[in-house]
Formats: structure tokens, sequence, C-alpha cells
């Protein structure tokens, strides 16, 4: 087994060693992984982030980087001598090779700006403003990036970010933490689940969530929610926990 670091701005986690398998999850630049089995093109690879396990191609691996910041926009420009414009996306882990006064060199030829970015050990305690980042981003399966992201994966990456861990899946996630069945009172910080769901309340009346019926990530009211998803999938609210 070897640990090795993803140099890809994203790249998909499949079930099984094809590309035709499910995505069941997403890597991001800089995140450190364990090689477990060779498999022809692909990996069998656990994350060491959140123990996540499954398959990746096996391009654009680095045995080495010392990770020193990370990205603090939801999508962080590239700067390089490439026509074609490219973005980290948010909690992307970077080294450094070079800086100038405003920007660093992460990768050879490619600089972000210094604004953007942030130290590894920086923590941001205001959880509605990581989740602001993603309000109006498509609603994609297994996502974790600008280019689409689930309900799951954004509770997770406010987690990841403040370098906490917290389970990747819903199914998980519940069973993380204590919590109650039942609340006629939500407030800020309260993580609603449902079976195979979870939004997260920014205040007593709103929640956020990756919603699929929905196709993106929105901010809705929590009662409405919760009786349109008793109403349309026949789920109640399984669980709700404190972020």
């Amino acid at each position: 087994m070897a640990d090795v670091y993803s140099t890809l701005i994203v790249r998909n986690i499949y079930k099984r060693p094809s590309t035709g398998s499910e995505i069941s999850s997403q890597i991001i630049y800089g995140e450190k992984i364990r090689i477990l089995k060779n498999k022809k093109n692909f990996f069998k690879i656990k994350t060491l982030n959140d123990n996540y396990t499954g398959y990746i191609k096996k391009s654009g691996l680095k045995k080495n980087l010392k990770i020193v910041f990370k990205t603090f926009r939801l999508k962080t420009k590239i700067f390089s001598k490439s026509k074609r414009k490219y973005f980290l996306t948010f909690n992307s882990r970077l080294p450094i090779i070079n800086k100038s006064e405003n920007f660093i060199e992460f990768e050879k030829g490619k600089w972000v700006r210094k604004k953007d970015i942030r130290l590894l050990s920086h923590k941001e305690k205001n959880f509605v403003k990581i989740f602001n980042f993603f309000k109006n981003c498509r609603y994609v399966w297994g996502g974790k990036s600008f280019k689409g992201i689930d309900c799951s994966a954004l509770v997770q990456l406010f987690y990841l970010y403040n370098n906490k861990f917290f389970p990747r899946d819903t199914k998980d996630q519940v069973a993380f933490k204590k919590g109650k069945k039942k609340i006629v009172k939500f407030s800020r910080g309260d993580i609603i689940f449902w079976k195979g769901h979870v939004a997260v309340c920014i205040n007593k009346k709103k929640l956020i969530h990756a919603y699929g019926p929905r196709k993106k990530v929105l901010v809705m009211n929590i009662k409405k929610t919760i009786e349109l998803i008793n109403e349309t999938a026949k789920l109640k609210v399984k669980k709700i926990i404190r972020i």
C-alpha cells in the first residue's frame, strides 16, 4: 500500500474499476489517498480524510506534496499560460513552490491569488458562509465541487475544511453523532436527516440543502420542506443533530 496525493482538479471515485460504473464520490486537488490494490487502469483506494473506498483512474497522482494552503472560494482561478480557464474548487489543498507579492505557485506554471487561499490550519466557524458558497450549484449524485454537489457532501465539506472527520454518506452521518428524533422548534445549526437526505438550518425558519428534485443547492422553508419530502417521498425526519 502507498499513500499519494491527487493532482486533478476533480476526479471521480467509482464503485467498480470502470468509468461506466456508478460514481459514488469525488476527490479534489491535494486530497491524500491510500492505494489498496492495482486493477489494470485503476487503483482501488481509500481516502484518508474520511476512509471512503472505491476505484480511481491511475493518472494525476503524486507521492510527495507538502500541503500548506487550502482554497477559500467556490472557484479559485488558476493563472497559467493556458488559454482555457481553469478553477480549483473549495477546500482544494495546495503546496507552494514559489511566491510573489500577490500570488503563490502551487504547480509549475500554475498560480493562484493569495486572497483566494488560507493556511491549512485556518478554521471557519460560520458554516452558513461555507454553505452559501454553493448556493445555486447544481445537484450531482456523488458530487463534491462547484461542478456539482450532493446533500451529504455539502455538509461534510464544512467539517473537512475545518480539518475534522465527518462521514461521507448520510447513512453514516446520521449515526455519527447523538441527536433527537423530534424537535418542535428548529434553530441555526440543526442538521436534519431523512433516509438518504440531509439539510442544515441556517436560522429558525430556513434550511439549505442540495436538493435532488430541484436539481440544485437552495434555501427553503424548514416546515414546508419537511411537509414536501413527506408528501413526495413518503419520508419523515429520522434524526436531528447539532453541527
